[in-house]
């Protein structure tokens, strides 16, 4: 059979691919603008929300769901198991948890794939692409810290967004750019929206 050189070219060149999943911890404003900052990026990007994060959505931030969806290229419900990204077989560059909240680095965990979030994330493992849980709690028990152990064993990568002082944060949204900026620096993604650590500086 014939390999088909336009499939090939056009995986070639493709726009890069992320997905972006939206859980109900704190923080939603962190995955808002990771949106943001893909597209400013030109990074295709596949959304999923839960149902807790759409709440979480209303309650914390000026967005409402469908303006969060907007943002996005792909978007899916959180019960569609057929959607593309529930398979191996679609290639994308990476995904993040932005929040990712405890239930969710649960199921990551233990790989149980009740909803395309965790079955997204699943695959991302499975087929050893870069998987990022942006993880919200505070303080954390044994059992968190364990399950962060393990997933990390297994190829994920934990981000908990610490913010840092270093650049003197005049705001809440300095903080969120900064903590979005050092994530997709994970994708080797280079926001520009933020300073950056250049050692000690001389008064």
């Amino acid at each position: 059979m014939e390999p088909n050189h336009t499939d090939v070219s056009n995986s070639c060149h493709r726009r890069k691919r992320i997905i972006v999943a939206l859980t109900g911890a704190t923080g939603a404003i962190l995955g808002i603008k990771t949106l943001i900052a893909l597209r400013q990026l030109n990074v295709e990007t596949h959304l999923v929300m839960s149902k807790w994060a759409e709440s979480t959505i209303k309650y914390e931030t000026e967005y409402t769901p469908p303006n969060v969806r907007a943002l996005a290229d792909h978007v899916y419900s959180n019960h569609d198991m057929a959607a593309p990204i529930a398979s191996g077989s679609y290639r994308v560059d990476g995904m993040i948890v932005v929040p990712c909240s405890m239930k969710s680095l649960a199921a990551i965990n233990v790989g149980y794939c009740d909803d395309l979030i965790s079955r997204a994330a699943d695959v991302v493992l499975k087929e050893r692409r870069k998987l990022v849980l942006v993880t919200r709690e505070c303080p954390l028990s044994g059992i968190h810290l364990q399950n962060m152990l393990s997933v990390t064993q297994h190829g994920a990568i934990i981000f908990p967004p610490v913010p840092a002082f270093y650049n003197r944060p005049s705001s809440l949204e300095d903080v969120a750019d900064h903590t979005v900026g050092r994530m997709l620096d994970l994708f080797d993604l280079d926001t520009g929206g933020f300073e950056r650590w250049n050692g000690f500086q001389k008064e």
